[in-house]
């Protein structure tokens, strides 16, 4: 069942939405309905050129636990290398905007100005997070998500050089596993995120990990 929000600050039971893990539709994206979506695991999906905002909750979550990132041989050749430097919540502006310019014209594209200025949102208040992959002064790839507690939400991520999108979320895990990092909840399973460790646990575990 998918259910129609209303303006109050609820979602409901994501045990009850579709089994694909549509949950709700409507709402807003205001910082505290995005806080309390993300602390219940669930989190936006808005086809800004249908104009409807739909929210997401799969009872099977692809995560990865910074412990078990994957790195190949030809990731570690190429961080051996150091032709890449790497940096959190430098550029999250640009971040998102590349991620957002390099999907705008696809269909069912998500990233549009409306979610743009609620994660900055996010951001300005310390919820969200960055990291940026510079050759020299060039960005180069990066990724931007949610971070509450010990868990980091992700929500996109671009590449202008070959596996630069990878070393962001190398990176990123390596970060979390040296401070106490819980995990990092991926949303839909990708070949890229799979080979890097990506793995379902259960929405019942998976809880257990974000409110902790």
């Amino acid at each position: 069942m998918v259910f129609l929000l209303t303006e109050e600050l609820a979602f409901p039971d994501p045990h009850n939405g579709d089994p694909d893990g549509l949950l709700a539709v409507g709402g807003d994206l205001s910082v505290d309905r995005l806080l309390l979506a993300y602390s219940n695991g669930i989190f936006p999906w808005y086809a800004f050129r249908q104009g409807v905002i739909e929210w997401w909750c799969p009872l099977q979550r692809f995560v990865i636990f910074p412990s078990e990132i994957h790195i190949s041989h030809s990731m570690r050749t190429l961080m051996n290398k150091g032709k890449y430097d790497i940096t959190f919540n430098q550029a999250f502006d640009r971040v998102i905007k590349a991620c957002g310019d390099l999907r705008k014209d696809e269909e069912g594209a998500w990233l549009g100005e409306d979610m743009i200025k609620a994660y900055t949102a996010l951001h300005e208040q310390g919820f969200a997070a960055s990291v940026e992959v510079w050759e020299e002064d060039r960005l180069v790839g990066g990724l931007y998500g949610v971070a509450i507690g010990r868990c980091f939400f992700g929500e996109s991520m671009f590449s202008r050089v070959p596996s630069a999108s990878k070393l962001a979320l190398i990176h990123l895990a390596r970060f979390f596993e040296e401070h106490g990092g819980a995990l990092i909840d991926c949303q839909f399973e990708t070949p890229h995120l799979k080979s890097m460790g990506g793995r379902y646990i259960s929405y019942e575990t998976y809880m257990k990990y974000v409110q902790e």
